[in-house]
């Protein structure tokens, strides 16, 4: 079943679903929401509950908040032992997860299908939380990525804005060339550690570890081997400030060191917090890889609101959920203009905060090129092992500085992952 047909379903669905919402008698409960990150998800969350108790005086909100590590190792605990009395009405879930939490505990979160209209959400996000036609959660923020690029560093090497407009990344490495040796900056930071970049490229040709079914899809992964060989072109050309963790990566650009980024759009916060580049940053599609199916959008990380179906609160948190979450347009409005987050609800795009110009990139439309993106990234089966075969992938990006044989490297792959996953 594709996401046209899946979508299509539900929305008849929710048409019913709201109507039994709307005549549900006054809640009087208190919910609580288990988030990580009081910048971004708790913030937003405490935002989102102000604006129902403004119409629900008698619902109250009790947003928690924990490190990320440690929501997954409470639910996770509390799911295994079968004990959910202590487990939250609501709780945020990080996408590349949620199958795996669906898979393992059935029966553990409510569906939603016939409350929620679905139709109104980026369909990549709606696939991820599907499982056997049925849609658990409420799609939140998007991880809709983009290319941050210098535009001062790119002028100095010959480019304008318009050669950065829909790229392949072989003529990406041929840029990045051109402006080392025309300003000694390098092209990009990297993690050869991290396997962020090698995701980013292969979802974006609509291809994951796993194939639609959920099975383990490495070697003959035609995408997966471009992404490799991509980083691989970058590594052995010497266009990559090295970066060890987060920080490090981080000050790659804020330093000015480098002269673009590719990353999800949460990062656009960060680049605008160096008031002394202001005017010098555009923002382009992503490049696109040499395979049949690519594309120049994709995503990284993002997460969603999923209600424990053994909650006392359960349909007052889905009420909840639905009023703000599936259907405010303003509060994503105004979540995108104080916290920078890109909601994956469509209908916000028509917002007047997406089409403002924004001072800081020149005055280009970055959040309204961002919500356009969003609408084309490829739907992929994240799986239930997606943090384990990450890790085998890790192991190995390594190996392709040093001239490592790509096939060869996804048939490592292949193995390492086939072992953890067993």
């Amino acid at each position: 079943m594709n996401n046209r047909t899946i979508l299509s379903r539900f929305a008849a669905g929710a048409l019913a679903g709201a109507s039994l919402l709307a005549s549900t008698a006054a809640f009087a409960g208190e919910i609580t929401i288990w988030c990580w990150d009081p910048n971004f998800n708790v913030a937003i969350m405490k935002e989102a509950g102000a604006r129902y108790t403004a119409k629900h005086p008698e619902t109250t909100f009790n947003v928690v908040d924990f490190a990320k590590a440690d929501v997954e190792q409470k639910l996770q605990t509390a799911l295994s032992s079968g004990t959910t009395d202590a487990l939250p009405d609501i709780v945020l879930i990080e996408d590349y997860g949620a199958q795996k939490y669906l898979q393992s505990f059935p029966g553990a979160f409510a569906a939603l299908s016939d409350k929620i209209d679905y139709s109104g959400f980026a369909p990549y996000k709606v696939q991820l939380m599907t499982l056997d036609g049925s849609v658990y959660g409420v799609p939140f923020d998007s991880g809709v990525t983009g290319l941050y690029y210098r535009k001062d560093y790119l002028e100095q090497a010959g480019f304008k804005p318009e050669d950065m407009q829909d790229l392949t990344w072989d003529r990406y490495i041929e840029i990045g060339k051109a402006v080392e040796e025309k300003t000694g900056k390098k092209m990009l930071g990297l993690d050869v550690n991290d396997a962020g970049f090698v995701r980013i490229l292969m979802q974006s040709a609509g291809s994951w570890y796993f194939d639609k079914d959920g099975n383990l899809s490495i070697e003959g992964n035609a995408a997966l081997k471009a992404a490799l060989e991509t980083e691989q072109k970058i590594l052995q050309a010497n266009l990559h400030k090295p970066a060890a963790g987060w920080t490090e990566w981080v000050s790659t650009f804020t330093s000015g060191d480098v002269a673009t980024v590719t990353t999800g759009v949460w990062i656009t916060g960060t680049v605008k917090a160096q008031a002394d580049q202001a005017g010098k940053w555009g923002v382009a599609p992503i490049p696109k890889l040499n395979v049949e199916s690519a594309s120049n959008a994709s995503n990284l990380g993002g997460s969603s609101w999923y209600v424990i179906d053994s909650s006392a609160e359960k349909d007052e948190a889905i009420d909840f959920l639905n009023e703000v979450y599936a259907k405010d347009v303003d509060f994503y409005q105004k979540i995108l203009t104080e916290r920078g987050a890109v909601g994956s609800l469509l209908a916000a795009r028509t917002g007047p905060a997406y089409g403002e110009a924004d001072a800081f990139f020149g005055g280009e439309k970055v959040w309204q090129n961002f919500s356009d993106w969003l609408a084309k990234v490829p739907s992929v089966n994240y799986g239930i092992f997606t943090n384990e075969v990450d890790t085998a992938v890790t192991v190995h990006l390594p190996d392709l500085a040093k001239g490592a044989n790509v096939d060869e490297v996804l048939k490592a792959i292949q193995s390492q992952a086939e072992g953890q996953i067993q």
